[in-house]
């Protein structure tokens, strides 16, 4: 199984009442036959779902997520490591100058 294929964690019942959406929502009731980990019933996260150690944190194209807002901050990553990641807050003219330097030192732009 790929390390970070995950099951679809849906909230009980979700599928027969509409109101519920599909989000999920831990089961508290004393009777609850998910809650109590019954077989056949739906699987609940748990710790041991989490990722291993070397891919947290790391965006799915397998590089460093860091978060850039000029110049300067483009210097400091290492391209074959981590990529880069346009703050919300740069505007237009500033972007398009950001992904043109970054072209220049060859680095990822998560968000061109």
């Amino acid at each position: 199984m790929n390390p970070r294929k995950k099951p679809k964690f849906s909230r009980p019942n979700a599928a027969t009442l509409k109101r519920l959406g599909g989000r999920w929502c831990k089961s508290r009731g004393l009777h609850a036959k998910v809650r109590r980990h019954e077989r056949g019933k739906l699987k609940i996260p748990t710790i041991g779902y989490g990722a291993p150690r070397e891919l947290r944190y790391l965006h799915p194209s397998g590089f460093k997520d860091v978060l850039v807002y000029n110049f300067n901050d483009l210097q400091m990553i290492d391209p074959k490591v981590e990529a880069a990641r346009i703050a919300n807050a740069v505007g237009e003219k500033k972007r398009k100058e950001i992904l043109k330097k970054a072209e220049e030192l060859k680095i990822k732009v998560l968000n061109p």
